[in-house]
């Protein structure tokens, strides 16, 4: 039996394993940065293994396995550990909906969790085949700026092993099971967060001369600001600016003080990012200015683009398409304007990230990241785990 073959066997053994492992972790999420009983239990599943760990950050670990053909090869698998901060919906899940209000593992990282567990336990079996070594990277906080990637690689643990590539992967509403996706080069963009601060002078509503409008102000603010990415940005080049929400006011005859505006920049250069914050804050200049008001913008530069190496891409793609054949392996044409904070990893170090088809009708999982009733195709894992163990294992 061929290596793939044994693989793909073993990834069948260990299948229930991983579904009920998704499905308790998917019961007990924690949001980021509050990763304590996630943490314990996968170090407890890790010490069942035999797998030494190591603890860089308060949350979070990296398991270690040392394969038993010696090299100094190092490879990294990461998976993110972290649940985001709402309420799930959906009948489908509803065996096993989470027991922690206010939290939910709507974006999959249950499932990315689950199956480097998976993986680390098929690495086990196969530990003639390995040279080298493995990180299994357990890592906290992705959903939640700074980012526990960029805090993992401030540790300069990752560094101190001498990391040669690094590969993590995502569940993919947009694909159906037996699915991987990926492409060289721009593949996820990084996120900015903006939070705007427009001050006016309250009043009335039935004496608005004597006031200064912050809504009227912050109306024709969002409207110009959509002008940037159409007549300020290289049309060539990838740029969203969106204004998601915006709070102020308190009654319907009363002109408030101030409005708030929260949004977010995806980009993928630093200089169309340099570009479109000076643009947020000329526009804000000139627009409050006209109208006797005043503003504050706070941006915050987010997660670095995620920018796929050539040699470890093409690694994903053949390895894809040696277990589960050429149609199993889709080169995408456009990158994601999402974003992932594996781009810090791919800053120090050559690396892949891919996405893993986890969306049909059947289980309701078609739903896009952050949704409510968002799910994960249970056969996600018969994709994702032998992919991530045989590209540890590809020569």
């Amino acid at each position: 039996m061929n290596l793939h073959n044994k693989i793909k066997d073993l990834t069948k053994n260990f299948h229930q394993e991983m579904i009920e492992t998704r499905r308790y972790l998917h019961q007990h999420p924690e949001v980021s940065y509050k990763e304590f009983e996630t943490t314990k239990f996968i170090k407890s599943k890790l010490d069942e293994l035999g797998i030494p760990y190591e603890s860089p950050l308060e949350t979070g670990c990296v398991g270690i396995i040392e394969g038993n053909k010696k090299s100094d090869r190092v490879i990294a698998l990461r998976a993110d550990i972290d649940a985001l901060a709402m309420t799930e919906e959906g009948d489908f899940k509803k065996d096993f909906f989470s027991k922690n209000e206010g939290a939910a593992h709507c974006c999959g990282h249950d499932a990315h969790t689950s199956n480097l567990l998976g993986v680390a336990r098929i690495l086990m079996e196969l530990k003639d085949e390995i040279e080298g070594t493995v990180l299994l990277v357990f890592q906290p906080g992705e959903e939640k700026l700074p980012g526990g990637g960029k805090l993992l690689c401030d540790t300069g643990f990752l560094q101190s092993k001498n990391v040669d590539a690094i590969y993590g992967l995502h569940t993919s509403p947009s694909h159906k099971p037996g699915k991987a996706a990926i492409r060289v080069g721009e593949f996820m963009a990084s996120p900015d967060e903006i939070d705007i601060v427009i001050t006016g002078k309250g009043g009335h509503a039935a004496r608005a001369h004597e006031a200064v409008d912050p809504v009227v102000i912050a109306s024709q603010f969002i409207t110009a600001a959509q002008t940037i990415v159409s007549r300020s940005v290289d049309p060539t080049e990838s740029a969203v600016v969106t204004i998601g929400k915006i709070e102020g006011g308190t009654a319907h005859n009363i002109i408030p003080e101030k409005i708030r505006l929260y949004g977010t920049v995806r980009t993928f250069s630093k200089d169309t990012k340099d570009l479109i914050e000076q643009r947020l804050h000329a526009l804000l200049k000139g627009i409050t200015e006209a109208h006797g008001g005043g503003y504050s913008l706070d941006y915050r530069r987010g997660y670095p683009a995620v920018i796929n190496s050539e040699a470890e891409t093409m690694n994903v793609l053949e390895t894809t398409q040696e277990l589960f054949g050429n149609e199993a392996a889709i080169e995408v044409e456009r990158p994601s304007m999402a974003g992932e904070d594996f781009g810090f990893y791919q800053e120090i170090f050559p690396g892949a990230f891919f996405f893993v088809g986890s969306g049909s009708e059947e289980s309701e999982s078609t739903y896009v990241w952050h949704h409510p009733k968002y799910n994960v195709d249970d056969r996600f894992f018969l994709t994702a785990a032998p992919l991530m163990a045989a590209l540890v294992l590809k020569k």
